[in-house]
């Protein structure tokens, strides 16, 4: 069984000679050179292939060969977003496109004064979102809920080369400090964002239906949400063709109090963007228990 370990692949030295082509040669030559890293997974990491190669065989129902070759798709596509992330990060967001969707929903949010509550998953680039929710207002402050503190060197090294201040980060903490943070932030009318598909084990968990299929998901991030009293919306910052991204937002409608029908809902919503970018799944891991 491979589950999650708290952290991801990467160095900082892998986003430096990143970095080197993309401001010598262009985001294009980064593309390029990420085909022979993509093929390094693909060939040696047996384990993220298993989990990823079930998702497109057994969740989505692909065929066996075509599985495999989503696989190979899978590693260079999230390699892309990895390159897009460090471009935008560098100053370049002048060379991507992009959309919004239900960025109404945020608008309102914003002039109500009171925060909200953003729920997003491991799919698609939501860490580029801040360089993007600054069209919709200059003062739009996100703070990311994390227990990961595996990279920080790599967040340390993205920092370095960022041209905007970057995003905030609250830690959960044993002693609940965290809590405290997060209703500070709420209170100064800036937005709290989770992710609600990966867990640690030994956290409380719950458990529903993604992609046909019951899995777990971390307690945590539904039942802070549900009990908040702020509006609570899914956002997801997804690839699209020639360097141009889509940003969705959907609002839940859940009662208050009710973290297992907001946990349904945001189930309901992933499955929603899989369907139109199933290449963009990006938990390497097994996350339904079945291998």
């Amino acid at each position: 069984m491979t589950k999650w370990e708290g952290k991801s692949k990467g160095t900082v030295l892998g986003y430096k000679i990143f970095v080197f082509f993309i401001r010598k040669a262009g985001i294009q030559s980064a593309y390029f050179i990420l085909y022979f890293v993509a093929f390094y997974y693909f060939i040696f990491l047996k384990k993220s292939n298993k989990s990823i190669f079930y998702y497109f065989k057994d969740r989505l129902g692909y065929s066996y060969f075509k599985s495999i070759r989503m696989v190979f798709k899978s590693y260079y596509t999230f390699g892309q977003t990895i390159i897009d992330k460090v471009s935008i990060s560098a100053g370049m967001r002048n060379k991507f496109t992009y959309e919004f969707e239900g960025d109404n929903i945020l608008r309102n949010l914003l002039q109500e004064k009171k925060g909200g509550v953003l729920i997003s998953a491991h799919i698609g680039n939501f860490e580029i979102a801040e360089h993007f929710f600054s069209e919709i207002d200059i003062n739009f402050n996100i703070n990311i809920v994390t227990s990961d503190l595996e990279h920080s060197a790599i967040k340390n090294y993205l920092v370095s080369i960022s041209k905007k201040p970057p995003i905030k980060y609250i830690i959960i903490k044993d002693d609940l400090s965290h809590i405290f943070e997060i209703n500070s932030a709420l209170a100064r009318n800036e937005f709290i964002c989770l992710t609600g598909d990966r867990y640690f084990e030994g956290v409380k968990t719950l458990n529903e239906n993604l992609l046909c299929k019951t899995a777990k998901f971390p307690a945590g991030p539904f039942l802070i949400s549900s009990r908040l009293n702020v509006p609570v919306v899914f956002v997801y910052v997804m690839k699209e063709a020639n360097m141009h991204y889509h940003l969705y937002t959907r609002k839940s409608n859940v009662k208050h109090r009710d973290e297992v029908g907001l946990l349904k809902a945001y189930a309901e919503s992933v499955e929603t963007i899989l369907q139109k970018y199933p290449l963009q799944w990006f938990n390497y891991f097994d996350f339904w228990d079945q291998i």
